[in-house]
């Protein structure tokens, strides 16, 4: 097992109040890691500390051997990209929003290489994005949004892709849209991904691992399909979660006890 990312001993405080407590945790490299847990337990956090948005009050985070803390900003972006749940939404051609995804790759006085442009042009073809090429970023649907935003991380070029909450808002069928992108870009790229998702149904049947929160702690770390963590997302939650095989492939499903 390689490890991208890891959390050893951080704690962090908002206001003199702690998020997170004495946490040691790890991403593993070309998997998709999905972190869940109650509103308030800190998953979004474990988000930004992880991204260097954040910065623990004690202990460190590691990208593979490197302390991230210590890593110049650009060096970090072209090993990690980050798409936070309240992202701006900038006023341009979806076109020039792809290509700013490329911005750690070039020097401020340089104009885009033939590298960027094709880069761009290969993550609007992942992202079913040439289409709105031309539209204004401001004009898109929710779900035609959030593939350009896919598109600008993939632009980005980074092994390592961090996704806070990315089917929040959407609907159900835009979500799994999303999630196929995002499946899509683990299974066919090797990226590893971390992200949190609120909905427990995308988490279990789209993550090779969960990472269940609850009050600042990871009280759970399996494969998704461990019994273990179904448990604890069950007790948490008060949900009942089930599998199902349909054709041949299996699916898991939660419903309210």
């Amino acid at each position: 097992m390689e490890i991208m990312i890891r959390l050893e001993d951080v704690t962090y405080s908002y206001n003199r109040q702690p998020l997170i407590h004495g946490m040691d945790l790890t991403f593993e490299k070309g998997k998709i890691t999905t972190i869940v847990g109650p509103n308030g337990c800190g998953k979004s956090t474990v988000i930004k500390l992880s991204s260097r948005l954040l910065h623990p009050d004690k202990g460190k985070v590691f990208l593979e051997n490197k302390e991230i803390g210590v890593m110049k900003r650009k060096e970090f972006a072209r090993s990690v990209s980050v798409l936070l749940q309240s992202s701006y939404i900038p006023d341009m051609a979806v076109e020039d929003a792809v290509m700013s995804g490329r911005y750690p790759h070039q020097s401020p006085i340089s104009f885009s290489s033939a590298e960027d442009k094709r880069l761009t042009e290969y993550a609007m073809e992942m992202t079913y994005c040439q289409s709105l090429r031309n539209k204004n970023m401001r004009q898109l649907s929710g779900g035609e949004r959030q593939r350009v935003f896919l598109a600008m991380v993939l632009a980005q070029d980074t092994p390592v892709i961090i996704l806070d909450e990315p089917t929040t808002y959407l609907d159900i069928n835009v979500s799994y849209e999303i999630m196929e992108l995002i499946n899509s870009l683990n299974r066919n790229l090797g990226k590893t991904i971390v992200l949190v998702l609120h909905d427990l149904n995308l988490a279990l049947n789209y993550s090779d691992r969960l990472a269940v929160m609850e009050n600042g702690k990871v009280v759970a770390y399996e494969e998704a399909s461990d019994h273990r963590v179904h448990r604890c997302i069950s007790d948490i939650f008060k949900v009942d979660i089930r599998r199902m095989t349909e054709k041949g492939k299996s699916y898991y499903y939660s419903f309210k006890l």
